[in-house]
């Protein structure tokens, strides 16, 4: 059997194309081949790594575990080829530029990463940097990463979702939680609470259940900005994370929960090789130098 290092780069973009159009055809004329030849490639990269990567039926062709195993780390070998040759040919001190790939949820893509953003490109205009939305359920920006579709994942970082073990990263702040509610309503607490899947974590969820005044969610939401929409019309109360709250529409208003507040840690991740990027660590030193006032320890 040949071993798995013989695998080329362009046999690792056959992997990631199938895998990413759902099928050899398609795959194909993405990658400019014939179906045939796609459909031999695969084969071969399968005899090559000694297991089956693609269940193939009449749905096209969709990864098994180690193919998604494998396409996640073939994306991610791929996009250190094109750093590698990029930062081979920077000189020391010199230009930063390339792709640069974010994943965020919707409250630090609308407000965290706009003036980050806007300070990396002052400084280094050579850097393209994109933004995707991801929700932070279930995987989430961390997966994005894990997974090699994103660079740097804005993510909820804590005891119920731990930075992956094959990423890095640290917490970039603490943001504490308040009270949103119709402006000037006599009894805010006593409105029916709405509420948002991606809201929190386990801990804050064991906050909430031992607040008695806090009722079951009547009301949900598709997002939190759906939420700040519904507790403007005042249908209701939220509990909902300082991001979040940045730009509380009119109509809304914020009260501090207090000393025993929950909070929510935001903070970065990245793969051990990327972080050694010259990209990435000018996106992480902007992160760090917008945050840091606003961190708490409580």
């Amino acid at each position: 059997m040949s071993s798995a290092v013989d695998l080329a780069p362009q046999e690792l973009r056959v992997l990631v194309a199938v895998a990413e159009e759902g099928g050899f055809s398609a795959a194909a004329v993405r990658l400019g081949a014939t179906q045939s030849g796609v459909s031999h490639a695969v084969r071969g990269i399968e005899r090559k790594v000694g297991v089956v990567l693609f269940e193939r039926g009449r749905f096209g062709a969709r990864p098994t575990p180690a193919g998604a195993r494998t396409v996640a780390h073939a994306r991610r070998v791929l996009r250190m080829l094109e750093t590698l040759v990029r930062e081979a040919r920077e000189t020391p001190g010199g230009e930063i530029a390339g792709p640069l790939r974010i994943a965020a949820f919707r409250s630090a893509a609308l407000h965290l990463l706009p003036p980050v953003l806007e300070r990396l490109s002052a400084r280094h205009p050579g850097i393209e940097a994109t933004v995707t939305v991801v929700r932070e359920i279930g995987p989430g920006t961390a997966g994005e990463v894990a997974e090699g579709r994103a660079d740097l994942g804005i993510a909820g970082l804590g005891t119920s979702s731990p930075i992956p073990p094959q990423l890095v990263g640290d917490v970039l702040l603490e943001e504490p939680y308040a009270l949103v509610h119709p402006a000037g309503h006599p009894d805010p607490r006593s409105l029916p609470l709405v509420d948002w899947r991606e809201n929190c974590s386990s801990y804050t969820r064991q906050w909430w259940a031992a607040q008695d005044w806090i009722p079951a969610a009547t009301v949900r939401a598709e997002d939190d900005g759906a939420v700040l929409s519904m507790v403007g019309s005042g249908l209701g109360m939220a509990i909902m994370p300082a991001l979040s709250l940045t730009a509380a529409p009119p109509g809304t208003e914020i009260t501090d929960l207090g000393p025993e507040r929950p909070t929510r840690r935001v903070g970065y991740v990245t793969t051990p090789e990327l972080a050694a990027t010259a990209a990435v660590r000018a996106l992480v030193r902007e992160l760090r130098a917008s945050v840091k006032p606003q961190v708490s320890g409580g």
